[in-house]
């Protein structure tokens, strides 16, 4: 993965639509991971500003995750290959439409995907390697969790595995690679980095978030999201049950992810975090929870040598 994206460590950052902006993309590519500039639905000019705020910071590489249900998708699109970014994450979808067009430009393309089936159809497409999602994550999840679906993948392909879902630390980082996989990707950490575009009482929901403190809503519409539990999760949990429609559910839920990240609304806003926002005892620079990572898998690297040698 390292010699792949031309980067010191195998750790991705997770594309966090609103907040993960050029800031925290490049903090984590100057610590020597892969920062991503999160697009969700926003347009190319804001795209624009935040490439121009991470090359300010950082000369090195950092990508751009390109969100296929956009309404911007294809302007968004152009802005990339016009700025040559070298890396693109892509979520929401099937990137099959633009995969030539960016591969054409000599740019890596990992898609998200969360079922073996996804997988080995973008393998096949020309993926460069694939972030294989476990639902331990948090936003849009599937039904797989991490410790099943990425062995399953990495046996299935011949390109690169990336771990999601689940990881915070060492001890993830580890595990993903006895799975399978060639690197991590970490989301719900890196939104308590001191760099994420984030409202400090998001941050603060997810530190004192315990072991059972997300709940997956939105099953009955096809698209279950992961949040933290809340005034906002049991309203919409009691509205799936009592059988709202489809448009009536989509609008109770439509923009209540910004309520909580910008504006700081972490009871009637939607707080998405992973299930290892247990986890997450802190806000601290991205550059220590890269080297944090790094460090905790050199300590469970030497346990390991020294369990080896015993008799």
């Amino acid at each position: 993965m390292c010699d792949l994206l031309n980067i010191q460590y195998p750790i991705l950052q997770g594309a966090m639509a609103w907040i993960a902006g050029g800031k925290l993309a490049a903090a984590v590519s100057k610590a020597g991971g892969l920062g991503v500039i999160g697009t969700g639905n926003a347009d190319a000019d804001w795209l624009k500003q935040e490439i121009d705020i991470a090359r300010q910071i950082t000369d090195r590489v950092f990508a751009v995750n390109l969100m296929l249900a956009s309404p911007h998708v294809q302007e968004i699109v152009e802005l990339i290959v016009a700025e040559k970014i070298p890396v693109v994450t892509t979520g929401g979808g099937n990137p099959g439409i633009f995969m030539e067009k960016l591969k054409s430009e000599n740019i890596k393309v990992l898609p998200v995907v969360a079922s073996l089936a996804l997988a080995r159809r973008l393998a096949r497409l020309g993926a460069d390697a694939i972030i294989v999602e476990g639902m331990e994550s948090g936003g849009h999840v599937g039904e797989m969790s991490t410790m099943c679906l990425v062995p399953m993948v990495a046996d299935a392909i011949n390109i690169p595995v990336i771990a999601a879902g689940g990881i915070a630390d060492g001890r993830g980082f580890m595990a993903a690679l006895a799975l399978g996989a060639e690197g991590v990707q970490v989301g719900t950490r890196f939104v308590c980095a001191q760099e994420c575009n984030v409202h400090p009482a998001y941050q603060e929901k997810i530190i004192k978030a315990r072991d059972r403190a997300t709940v997956v809503c939105g099953n009955s519409t096809g698209h279950p999201v992961r949040a933290i539990h809340n005034k906002f999760t049991r309203q919409y949990l009691l509205a799936e049950t009592q059988g709202l429609s489809l448009e009536e559910l989509e609008q109770m839920g439509r923009g209540k992810y910004p309520a909580a990240a910008v504006e700081g609304d972490v009871e009637y806003g939607s707080v998405l975090a992973g299930q290892i926002a247990g986890l997450v005892v802190r806000v601290e620079k991205a550059e220590q929870i890269v080297l944090d990572i790094i460090e905790g898998a050199t300590r469970i690297e030497e346990k390991w040598r020294d369990f080896e040698c015993r008799p």
